[in-house]
């Protein structure tokens, strides 16, 4: 699925300085090779939309979430602010929350998932012990039925890898729901996997304010 949106009803906090937008699942966050409609390039015709004819505008996402997860994207409007914003990424700082749907539990209701990660092609590989080449991954989860062999986790992201959350969870024996890749064979949404971006916290790069952007599942 390729399609276009209307950024202002997508919108979930917005100023000067920043914008911050959900992500509908199918739509890509930045350019690829094959032209595909994107985030970014809407926001950019958003904000020209606010400005007289001619006028430059500036807009660059500070991180990405993969073309079939929905969810939380946070852009900067202004160069100045790139960077600070682009520092509390780098030094882990940003709070990344995330809700999956998986047909399977895990062992234990609520845990720390720990393993290694290397990226392999078009595919994450996770070991369960370190090894050249791999690099430490982590999460945080809870786990709660919610019947028909549906389990909704609430994830805390603390590193944030290709696939991370993808791979780890079908490494455990519960692959995302729609998920084919990582080894769900259970049907979802076209273009579409029931992995969603609910949560960001950071800081504010003008302000110095604490934000908490939030955004329900849309399973």
């Amino acid at each position: 699925m390729s399609f276009q949106i209307d950024v202002r009803k997508h919108l979930l906090y917005e100023d000067e300085y920043i914008l911050v937008l959900y992500k509908p699942a199918g739509l890509m966050v930045e350019p690829d090779r094959n032209g595909h409609p994107n985030l970014l390039h809407q926001v950019r015709r958003y904000l020209k939309s606010l400005v007289p004819a001619g006028e430059a505008v500036y807009a660059q996402h500070l991180h990405r979430l993969d073309r079939p997860v929905s969810g939380i994207i946070l852009f900067a409007r202004r160069r100045e602010v790139l960077h600070t914003l682009s520092d509390q990424f780098a030094q882990r700082t940003v709070k990344k929350y995330y809700q999956a749907l998986t047909t399977y539990a895990p062992s234990q209701p609520a845990g720390v998932l720990e393993h290694w990660h290397r990226k392999e092609k078009k595919k994450a590989v996770i070991e369960d012990v370190e090894a050249p080449g791999l690099e430490s991954i982590r999460l945080d989860y809870t786990v709660k039925p919610q019947g028909d062999n549906r389990f909704l986790w609430d994830v805390t992201l603390h590193t944030g890898k290709y696939h991370q959350i993808r791979s780890q969870l079908a490494h455990v024996g519960c692959p995302i729901i729609g998920d084919s890749l990582y080894g769900s064979s259970t049907a979802y949404k076209p273009d579409a996997i029931a992995l969603h971006a609910c949560g960001l916290g950071f800081i504010h790069p003008v302000t110095g304010k604490a934000l908490l952007i939030e955004r329900p599942h849309p399973f």
